[in-house]
């Protein structure tokens, strides 16, 4: 129950639907024990002592039971379906909020297709067993109260024999939910590995097919789904183990009460009429025991869909804002940036950065240069507080950002990944993600900056054109120049571009360039590339290796030394013209 006490507040507000449910439920149950007092009389007092013109007031007054009875039941469907879909609606809002919240750190480990079947597969059961499994559960200890207690006014001695096999009826419901619990979890997690592994493949289709894998992708995906029907067989097993159990203990009370209430009958303790009352109320009780089963099913699943629930909505966030944190405003904003001997690591990971040292002062260009794994990127990442540092600090205009609100430092900061990412909706929705009121005007020219106005007049709709899921209808350069459009649009106070004219040609490379000139003054920029091109007006750059600078300053300077950068140069330019030159003066500075 541990699980539904971490869920209470998403459906004890919603309580009074919860209690109507139970209380309409329990009054539909109470009603069923009318039936047995009916045939009691009908046997005993009708039919035994001929008094038939109580039969048609006793079929109008079972008419009226059945007709109350079926009222009580439609209140109690539609108060557990509402109560039912409203805690799925909380909960699905809570954890959609929580992932936007969550760090990079936990999506570095997380699974798509393993969070996408916790908010579906896994809130369908809590919603199923919120809204009719903890009535109908609560409903079979009430049977058993209320059929018991009729039982032992009628005769106790007989109710005392039949009750024999109660005890073991109740014990092998319990080791049933112990057994079938952690099998429950294991379909859960089997099921996230199937959807991740079919989430996988449609993202990655175009890799699939043009390394012609895909008899390997079938391959994979069958022992996903085979460890999916492993686990559901098991479960399977579990249950034709117990419920057969289940099954024979019932039938076993069912002989007992017959044999002895018979005897009871021939000699004159029992009237017939009370042993068949006396039959009906016993199913009050054998009947939920039976279905102990389905409802020790229910709950165990609601249980296991609920600890996975729990763990996302209970994930630590390991970037947030202190109590003290201020909000930034925007005009106050000049954006200075000092790393101030920053020494990061990844978990688990070598250190990405070690004793890091730069300043970038407000309105400069800051070209970053180093290998794979150099810690270009972390440099970066650091600056949007995607992570935590523990040694070393990070200040924007001298206020360290672990003092500054999450929220209101990223609003200054407008990045161009490497790696585009465009929504499914159109290019001026795409554009304008990053502002809440723009204006048409506005759109327009940070695509003309970005390059993106004309191909975007060539399309059916221009602006209005709706972009395939992940950008798919446009080429990577395409994507790449509706990305920095929607990174101008931001008016941003530093700008951050992660090799953001990778996907482009040389010639549209020159031509973003010139917008960046205009674009970049008055703003702090950061420029990873690989390209010498895009670094070579910065008015310092930073070569990295392994997390610690190895080179620094201009493009001039950099030239005229040796080592990683210069060679770099001669790779990218030993057939143009200029390089000659280049190496002549490197000589004579030497």
């Amino acid at each position: 129950m541990n699980v539904l006490k971490q869920l209470k507040q998403y459906y004890w507000k919603d309580r009074h639907l919860l209690f109507i449910s139970i209380v309409c439920l329990m009054c539909s149950t109470a009603l069923g024990l009318v039936y047995p007092h009916l045939l009691r009389f009908l046997i005993d007092d009708v039919i035994k002592k001929e008094q038939f013109e109580w039969v048609p007031y006793l079929a109008l007054l079972v008419v009226g039971v059945v007709a109350v009875k079926a009222s009580f039941a439609y209140i109690h469907g539609f108060t557990g379906g509402r109560l039912g879909n409203r805690v799925a609606f909380s909960l699905r809002n809570a954890l959609y909020e929580k992932l936007q919240v969550l760090s990079f750190q936990y999506y570095d480990r997380a699974k798509t297709g393993d969070l996408m079947s916790r908010l579906t597969a896994d809130l369908e059961g809590i919603r199923q067993f919120i809204g009719f499994g903890f009535a109908q559960l609560l409903n079979v200890f009430l049977m058993f109260i209320f059929g018991s207690i009729m039982m032992f006014t009628m005769d106790w001695k007989l109710t005392l024999v039949t009750f024999v096999t109660m005890p073991f009826l109740v014990f092998t419901a319990l080791r049933l939910e112990r057994r079938i619990h952690p099998e429950f979890r294991s379909i859960r997690q089997a099921n996230s590995n199937l959807t991740t592994a079919v989430q996988e493949n449609i993202n990655g289709v175009r890799t699939v097919k043009s390394f012609a894998r895909e008899p390997y992708e079938v391959e994979k995906f069958a022992v996903r789904n085979g460890e999916f029907k492993e686990s559901n067989i098991s479960l399977s097993h579990t249950w034709a183990k117990f419920f057969p159990m289940l099954e024979l203990l019932s039938s076993v009370c069912v002989a007992i009460l017959l044999t002895t209430g018979g005897m009871f009958v021939i000699n004159g303790s029992m009237t017939l009429g009370e042993l068949v009352a006396f039959f009906s109320f016993i199913w009050y009780i054998i009947a939920p025991m039976r279905d102990i089963g389905f409802h020790i099913n229910n709950y165990t699943q609601s249980k296991a869909s609920g600890e996975r629930v729990l763990e996302i909505l209970n994930q630590y966030v390991h970037v947030k804002d202190k109590d003290t944190a201020v909000a930034l405003r925007h005009e106050d904003v000049k954006g200075s940036i000092r790393f101030d001997h920053v020494t990061f690591a990844y978990p688990d990971k070598q250190p990405a950065l070690t004793d890091f040292n730069l300043e970038a002062p407000a309105g400069s260009v800051i070209g970053l240069l180093g290998g794979t794994g150099s810690g270009k990127s972390t440099v970066i990442q650091l600056i949007l507080r995607a992570y935590n540092i523990k040694e070393g600090r990070i200040t924007l205009d001298g206020k360290d950002i672990r003092d500054v609100t999450v929220e209101s430092l990223r609003q200054q900061v407008a990045l161009v990944f490497q790696e585009t990412f465009l929504f499914s909706s159109t290019i001026r929705n795409n554009i304008s993600y990053g502002r809440k009121d723009v204006s048409d005007e506005e759109i327009v020219r940070a695509a003309k900056l970005a390059k993106a106005h004309d191909f975007i007049m060539e399309l059916p709709l221009g602006y209005d054109t709706i972009v395939g899921e992940r950008g798919m209808g446009l080429s990577g350069g395409q994507k790449q120049r509706i990305a920095i459009a929607r990174a101008l649009i931001k008016d941003p106070k530093i700008l951050i571009l992660d090799d953001a004219t990778s996907a482009v040609d040389m010639e549209t490379e020159h031509e973003i360039q010139a917008g960046f000139q205009e674009l970049m003054k008055g703003r702090t920029t950061f420029i990873i590339a690989h390209r010498i091109s895009s670094l070579k007006h910065a008015d310092e750059i930073v070569v990295l290796d392994g997390g610690r600078i190895i080179q620094r300053g201009t493009h001039e300077q950099l030239l005229r030394q040796a080592g990683h950068y210069f060679e770099t140069y001669k790779i990218q330019y030993s057939d143009h013209p200029d390089f000659a030159e280049q190496k002549e003066e490197r000589r004579v500075a030497n």
